[in-house]
């Protein structure tokens, strides 16, 4: 299908993300401070290095915008191969920067970056490319459904060896949703779907300190002070929140109370100084910024434009719930990024990238009038 005339970027999504991005400043800031302060002398010591992220991350977003989104198919095997590499170096002692027992990130000198979120990115463009060119072909299991998950399974192999069973469940779900959206035969996904499950359950108990995650989900209140603190301080959090908040500033649980407080747990944080009125914001921006990605995915030029929009919507859709439903006590503490918002400058930097691919896909877009049906591809196929 032969791409239509070029338009103007997506304003609402730019302006979604660009919110995102301002508010996660805020809330980094206010979050961080006393930490900052009390380690480094410095109260904007974490607010300064995510500025920097976001001007990289801004240059990022410009490029992506002006390369035309086909184009990232010829870089899917150097993508892909990059990942592998740079996931397999972070598990060399001395190359991979070990904090809390997790060896995720590269020392590159002035900053650390974690390769795990460039990997996320490259699954999205593999994935859609990759599918999008199969058609019948799909409903095969070895010739459709086999080379995906074969990729899966090493991004999640080396993922998992570090170990970091949060992100390993972004892959996962990522896969699980461009398969669906590309049309892979119901019960060939079922059975990827129960196979995950059960690989997930038996990873989650195979080792002590995940067992204790889900046992805290079950019960937190069981052990306030040891394998629930995490989410007790989170709930303890949002519920002083109420509907109005405590104030921009005012938090009590950034005081040394509540861990991960500007990282995985930013969230708790902007629910206790802005209350249910800030979150129903957050979630409201979320919304929109998912909605005009699922535009892109339904009324894209072609398959590979839906695909890829689909994949950029499942990752950040997947990754909103798991934080949120963990920080929330209603899933599991899984440690993945609230996107846009925490503090972390290669999620930050990967997504602003992944925003710039949909802005270039948003000027291709076919304008439909008012009146006529949009096309029925469920979210993308």
């Amino acid at each position: 299908m032969s791409v239509q005339v070029r338009g103007r970027p997506d304003p609402l999504l730019f302006g979604a993300v660009v919110a995102l991005c301002l508010g996660g400043l805020v809330v980094i800031y206010s979050a961080s401070s006393v930490a900052a302060l009390e380690t480094y002398g410095d109260a904007a010591y974490f607010l300064k290095r995510q500025l920097v992220w976001v001007g990289l991350g801004g240059v990022g977003l410009a490029a992506a915008s002006r390369i035309h989104y086909r184009t990232w198919r010829r870089l899917v095997p150097w993508l892909l191969l990059l990942s592998v590499a740079s996931l397999g170096a972070v598990l060399i002692p001395g190359v991979g920067v070990l904090v809390n027992g997790a060896r995720r990130w590269v020392d590159l000198g002035p900053v650390t970056v974690q390769p795990v979120e460039g990997a996320k990115l490259a699954l999205v463009l593999y994935l859609a490319h990759f599918l999008a060119g199969r058609g019948p072909v799909l409903r095969d299991p070895w010739r459709g459904l086999a080379p995906p998950l074969l990729v899966l399974g090493l991004l999640g192999g080396l993922v998992m060896r570090q170990p970091d069973m949060g992100s390993a469940v972004v892959l996962g779900t990522i896969t699980l949703s461009l398969l669906f959206a590309a049309g892979v035969r119901a019960r060939h996904l079922g059975a990827v779907l129960a196979t995950g499950g059960l690989l997930a359950l038996w990873l989650a108990l195979s080792e002590p300190y995940r067992r204790d995650r889900l046992l805290a989900f079950l019960d937190p209140w069981r052990d306030p002070q040891g394998i629930g603190f995490h989410v007790v301080q989170s709930l303890i959090a949002i519920g002083s929140g109420g509907i109005w908040g405590v104030g921009i500033g005012r938090s009590t649980q950034k005081f040394f109370y509540l861990p991960e407080r500007h990282t995985d747990f930013v969230f708790s944080i902007l629910a206790e100084e802005l209350g249910l009125v800030g979150v129903a914001g957050l979630v409201a921006l979320y919304f929109l910024l998912l909605l005009r990605i699922r535009r892109l995915a339904l009324y894209a030029p072609d398959r590979y434009g839906a695909l890829l929009a689909t994949g950029v919507g499942s990752w950040i859709a997947s990754q909103v719930v798991l934080n949120i439903g963990a920080v929330s006590g209603a899933l599991p503490v899984v440690g993945v990024p609230l996107p846009y918002l925490s503090f972390g400058g290669s999620s930050l930097f990967a997504l602003l990238v992944a925003c710039g691919i949909c802005l270039n896909l948003s000027r291709y877009v076919r304008e439909l009038a008012r009146t006529e049906k949009a096309p029925d591809r469920g979210w993308a196929a």
